[in-house]
């Protein structure tokens, strides 16, 4: 392994990848410069970044949360960048027991950044050991069992965990509170989209026109994960089926095809909604109930198609369960008749 100090460690299981052999690693922002929307959070990592160079330390513990898809795995690879620094990658339940995190702290080198996806779902015995290593920088391990048990203390180099989760809810209050730094991440602007899959179109090399831009914008649920999974396709589209440019009637033809409507829904998303409107006349009804009529897990109907659902109005939650709003009713082309059988129009 070379001794470039800018050189990223990615440690996810046993396997170690170099960035760009990936293409969604490809088209990670460099630098904060490189970011688009989210401009008050970029803002305060510019503050916190240049106040720990100029102090000599490393960067305190930040936690991102929010919907997925906004891009906290990549702020997390522009900030290691702009400290210069080395970047370790890992996800709550791929540590299962406290020894796994044992090994990967005690290979830690001062000023390192720690990356951990999904943090709430680390177990109660992994987050023991993460505590003091988190706030005292040292790594308790207890030696033997019964009396004569010992416990012994090491020294952990200063070091940065960044965590990231879906789930704020679901993370326990000590871990919260040992990150110094909290952000939420929002869904980004029609504009801030747009420039980032004209990036990412210049990076591929991909002919694009301005309609065509704005057409995957408006279709990407305000999600650059999402922006940049269209465009690969629609350049698939572009590239079989038209001249290889993408127009605006070429990325309407590709996203028709792909079962993508106006506003970025996706057959799941209209399955959701016609569930609730069609089956339980509207709601309310659970997510559970929700989720087996349509046979997928609760877990990803929360986490990823409800926050988008909610931002649009087409969904209320309350104490009995989901409700479809008018506009559900709308967007699907039903009549808004709670009291009878929706019908189409």
């Amino acid at each position: 392994m070379s001794d470039d100090p800018q050189e990223e460690r990615i440690v996810s299981g046993h396997k170690q990848t170099e960035e760009l052999t990936n293409l969604d690693a490809a088209l990670r922002p460099r630098s904060l410069s490189d970011i688009y929307g989210q401009e008050t959070l970029v803002e305060n990592l510019r503050i916190l970044i240049e106040a720990a160079k100029s102090r000599g330390e490393p960067l305190d513990h930040i936690l991102f949360y929010g919907p997925p898809g906004l891009g906290k795995t990549s702020l997390s690879h522009v900030m290691a960048l702009e400290m210069g620094v080395n970047i370790r990658i890992t996800a709550g339940p791929v540590i299962e027991r406290a020894g796994d995190l044992a090994a990967i702290l005690t290979n830690m080198r001062k000023g390192d950044i720690l990356f951990i996806d999904e943090v709430h779902r680390l177990g109660r015995a992994v987050e023991e050991v993460l505590y003091p290593a988190m706030e005292d920088f040292a790594l308790d391990i207890v030696i033997g069992k019964g009396p004569s048990a010992r416990n012994i203390r090491l020294k952990l180099p200063r070091f940065t965990v960044i965590g990231a989760t879906t789930r704020l809810a679901l993370m326990t209050a000590p871990l919260r509170a040992r990150f110094g730094a909290v952000y939420r991440m929002d869904f980004y602007s029609q504009d801030a989209i747009e420039r980032i899959i004209t990036r990412a179109a210049q990076m591929l090399n991909v002919p694009i026109e301005p309609d065509g831009t704005s057409e995957m914008a408006r279709r990407s649920r305000g999600t650059p994960r999402v922006a940049l999974r269209l465009l690969r396709r629609v350049r698939d589209y572009a590239q079989v089926r038209a001249t290889g440019v993408i127009s605006k009637a070429v990325a309407q033809e590709a996203l028709n095809l792909l079962a993508i409507d106006d506003l970025g829904l996706d057959d799941i998303d209209r399955r959701v909604l016609s569930t609730i409107v069609e089956k339980f006349d509207g709601g309310p009804v659970g997510l559970d109930t929700i989720a087996a009529a349509i046979s997928e897990e609760s877990d990803t109907i929360e986490d990823v198609y409800e926050p988008y659902l909610l931002q649009l109005g087409f969904i209320e939650r309350t104490p009995r369960g989901r409700v479809a709003t008018k506009r559900a009713y709308e967007h699907l082309g039903f009549s808004d008749n709670h009291g009878e059988q929706p019908r189409l129009f």
